[in-house]
């Protein structure tokens, strides 16, 4: 009889469990195998959607957004005068770009953007809001606390930089433009996109750069 190394067996089944996925995960699948069973939604729809999200209306449009403003100071300045209209340029123009503003980080002023009231958001251009964003915690204390908040995500703001709280309504959404890292001058467009972050277009992400 082989012997029974309990601890071994342990390690086993902690490694497995830890490969699994979240339970809301598996609940979303469990109810799109149902939906797909009973004929109600087809599964090339539904990877269609995510991939979608994920890769063209997801953060990628906005990362364009900003590499192109880091790129081009003439489209910089027409997306901070008007940005519905130079969003449009790219075919970003949606329902929640519509009524859009950009705003530039500097050396001496961060921008923070959150929803006090609920979780408006430009979702065309940034994709699915995170958890974070729409919990009553980040929406209270980013307007009362924003360097507070900021530390929580590992920016600290030096305290001659201005830390200026814009808050977003179904009427105004933002996006913010972050910093070009120093030493990218030489990088196309495509490439400073994969710099950008969406947490850096929020204004939870302040210092890019190089991998």
């Amino acid at each position: 009889m082989p012997d029974f190394d309990a601890k071994k067996v342990a390690e086993i089944h902690q490694h497995l469990h830890s490969h699994l996925p979240s339970e809301s995960a598996l609940r979303v699948k469990a109810l799109e195998t149902l939906l797909v069973d009973k004929g109600l939604v087809n599964p090339q729809t539904i990877n269609a959607w995510v991939e979608a999200y994920s890769e063209e209306i997801g953060p990628k449009r906005g990362a364009r957004v900003v590499a192109k403003a880091w790129s081009d100071p003439a489209f910089r300045q027409r997306l901070l005068d008007d940005a519905p209209a130079a969003i449009d340029e790219l075919g970003y123009l949606g329902k929640a770009t519509a009524h859009l503003k950009v705003v530039e980080n500097t050396d001496a002023v961060h921008n923070l953007v959150v929803c006090t009231l609920c979780s408006c958001y430009p979702f065309s251009i940034l994709g699915i809001a995170p958890a974070w964003y729409k919990a009553a915690a980040y929406r209270a204390r980013a307007v009362r606390d924003p360097r507070g908040v900021l530390a929580e995500f590992g920016v600290d703001i030096a305290a001659d930089v201005e830390v200026r709280v814009w808050d977003s309504t179904a009427e105004l959404r933002y996006l913010v433009i972050p910093q070009r890292p120093a030493g990218t001058d030489d990088m196309s467009e495509a490439e400073l996109a994969g710099l950008v972050t969406r947490n850096s277009m929020i204004g939870t992400d302040r210092e890019l750069g190089r991998e």
